[in-house]
């Protein structure tokens, strides 16, 4: 090519970079943007340099002509860099390859035309690699929501869900519910077994205590699993659970006051329990009783241990025959407290007061004796320390006042609250003297709103000297003579006239076994010094408790003031389940030979649960479990003679 039309093509080339930069500033015009201005100006001053330089080269040397073609290929790459920047608004037109400025690309454009290729050789690869990873991106998108889009539709729990080891993979809400109930009730069926040595043990069936499973909550969460999140999250819940499974543990609940109850229960009950100092006033001498040391319950141990074990229970161990659970009952060593003289004077001292009541309002005010010790606190001191021994009498100083309670007449008490009564065998006279003794205590005794009667404190301590007799009791999985027998049917018989008050229950126990005079559920047992029955005059006014024992009837009736609301009161015991009785053969050689006689017959066992109804104008307010109790089986016990002699075999002649 000839030198002339070279420089016809340079001019050419001139031509169309000036009608480049026309369109440029015509893009500009429109984008208003005084950045891109400058730099198309400066692109426009570098590409009129370079013509220039391409001119003079011509005209110079017609040797460098071919050199000149491959820089204007090299150039014409980036004009076209340069229009596509052009028409970018708003933005600094640069050339970005190897972190090389517009500048410098054009410099190693001009001065190395095949570096220039590889660096747009590189851009391209470059930008290759950019769309495909922008592609792969966006097919990771569409999978991972591909498994959420497919569960919108789908009614049923996911796969790979379990609740508590039972699988609720694909099951609808009914369905994993009807499941979960029977498998539950299948774990809170079995008894809890509770033994302390070898001396005691108890049982504990986990719907004493309202132990429940929250089923619905472990479906909901189940249920939620893949749709409570956005569409990406439900997505990785989905794939992570179908993948990896997923298991959901129930929550549970149950009625801390119940577990307590039973647990104060049991420590009263345990062998080698200790005993606490304790008082009560006789005629007029404070007998003081010392404690024992002995052993409590751990109870924050032992209601762990209980919770634990049924709340990790396995359906598949509990299908099994021979399944049972049994706990050790967690128990520590306790000092019984010293007897305090200066605390138990402090709460014994008061001064007379007579009754009296007042009509409006309505108020009463009940005598008070007057009390102190009838020897110096030194002295009661010194009678406690001179010797060591299971009860102490401090003499006491009684001032009594002018004006009784019982003084004020009916006046005072005029509405009937309650009344209750039970019948005993009135020619059995030990145990009829022992039911009048502890009535005549109680008869009288008023309460004001808010006092708490405790049983053990009223009656005292139960003493040959108090004139008890020896009588048929409960003990050692039989029936024995014991001191004051029968005085539990005076706790049972005021048991249920408080109840029938509607008053607080504060402590109450079920006998070991059922009494032939109240009806299973009713009953009040009481031991001095471990088992109490104590309730709370919560009523708006005093009250007052009057005890009769005559003609082979026990009663008690609770006078006091009508308030405005009034409810009718019924006892609902409800047998839940039997406990079979055994026999038991004791060999008494002063029978005949084979000879067998039944000395006490047995009788079963029962589970009880104890409600408590209140009406209003015959209405039902409420229904409540008032006890859960357990009353153990009788055992027969069968007295068995002697085995009879082998009779010889006879000789043959």
């Amino acid at each position: 090519m000839s030198a002339s039309k070279k420089k016809k093509k340079v001019k050419n080339k001139k031509k169309n970079y000036n009608k480049n930069l026309n369109n440029n500033k015509n893009v500009n015009n429109v984008s208003n943007s005084k950045t891109n201005q400058d730099d198309k100006k400066n692109n426009t001053n570098t590409i009129t340099q370079d013509v220039k330089k391409d001119e003079t080269v011509i005209e110079n040397s017609s040797e460098k002509a071919e050199e000149i073609k491959e820089e204007i290929v090299v150039e014409k790459k980036i004009e076209e860099k340069i229009e596509n920047n052009s028409n970018t608004s708003n933005e600094s037109v640069k050339i970005h390859e190897n972190n090389l400025t517009e500048k410098e690309v054009n410099k190693t454009t001009s001065e190395k035309p095949e570096y220039a290729k590889q660096m747009l050789k590189n851009k391209r690869k470059k930008n290759l690699i950019i769309i495909c990873s922008v592609m792969i991106f966006l097919i990771f998108l569409l999978i991972s929501t591909v498994f959420a889009l497919l569960n919108i539709n789908n009614s049923n729990i996911i796969s790979g869900i379990k609740i508590d080891d039972v699988d609720v993979s694909k099951l609808g809400i009914e369905d994993a519910k009807k499941l979960l109930n029977e498998v539950t009730d299948k774990k809170l069926m079995p008894e809890l077994n509770l033994k302390y040595n070898d001396n005691y043990s108890i049982k504990l069936k986990p719907e004493e205590i309202e132990y429940k499973y929250d089923v619905d909550g472990a479906i909901l969460e189940a249920y939620n699993v893949g749709r409570d999140g956005n569409l990406f999250k439900n997505n990785y819940s989905i794939l992570g659970t179908t993948l990896f499974n997923k298991k959901i543990n129930f929550e549970y609940s149950y009625n801390e006051n119940l577990l307590n109850d039973f647990i104060n229960n049991l420590n009263s009950e345990l062998p080698g329990v200790v005993v606490e100092p304790s008082y009560y006033i006789e005629d007029k001498n404070l007998i003081i009783s010392r404690g024992k040391d002995g052993i409590e319950v751990d109870r924050e141990s032992l209601k762990k241990s209980i919770i634990d074990s049924i709340n990790k229970r396995n359906i598949e161990e509990i299908m099994q025959d021979n399944y049972s659970q049994t706990l050790d009952i967690p128990v520590k060593d306790v000092k019984a407290k010293d007897i305090d003289i200066d605390k138990i004077h402090e709460e014994i001292y008061r001064e007379p007061k007579d009754a009296y009541f007042e009509t409006d309002p309505y108020q009463i005010f009940v005598d008070v004796d007057g009390v102190d010790f009838g020897v110096s606190i030194e002295e009661a001191k010194e009678i406690i320390s001179k010797e060591s021994k299971e009860d102490y009498s401090i003499p006491l100083k009684i001032t009594k006042a002018e004006k009784t309670i019982q003084d004020l007449g009916k006046e005072a008490f005029p509405y009937t609250i309650s009344k209750f009564s039970t019948k005993y065998d009135a020619s059995n006279i030990n145990r009829s003297t022992n039911l009048e003794i502890a009535a005549r205590k109680i008869n009288g005794k008023v309460l004001m709103p808010g006092e708490v009667f405790s049983f053990n404190t009223v009656v005292g301590k139960r003493t040959i000297e108090e004139g008890y007799k020896d009588a048929k009791i409960y003990a050692d999985g039989g029936v024995v003579d014991g001191l004051a027998g029968g005085i539990c049917q005076i706790s049972s018989t005021l048991y249920n006239a408080v109840l029938f008050a509607n008053l607080e229950i504060v402590e109450r126990k079920n006998h070991s076994y059922p009494a032939s005079y109240i009806q299973v559920g009713r009953d009040a047992t009481v031991v001095y010094g471990t088992k109490d029955f104590q309730f709370r005059n919560s009523r708006s006014y005093p009250i007052k408790l009057e005890a009769s024992v005559k003609n082979g009837v026990a009663e008690f009736t609770i006078y006091g003031v009508q308030e405005a609301e009034e409810y009718e009161i019924k006892i609902l015991p409800v047998t839940t389940g039997t406990i079979p009785y055994g026999t038991n053969y004791v060999q008494d050689p002063s029978l005949a030979p084979g000879q067998q006689v039944v000395s006490q017959s047995g009788h079963l066992g029962y589970r009880v649960t104890t409600y408590i109804e209140k009406r209003l104008n015959g209405e039902v307010v409420s229904k409540d479990i008032l006890s859960n109790d357990t009353y153990s089986p009788m055992q027969t016990i069968i007295r068995v003679g002697p085995a009879p002699a082998p009779v010889p075999a006879p000789t043959v002649q």
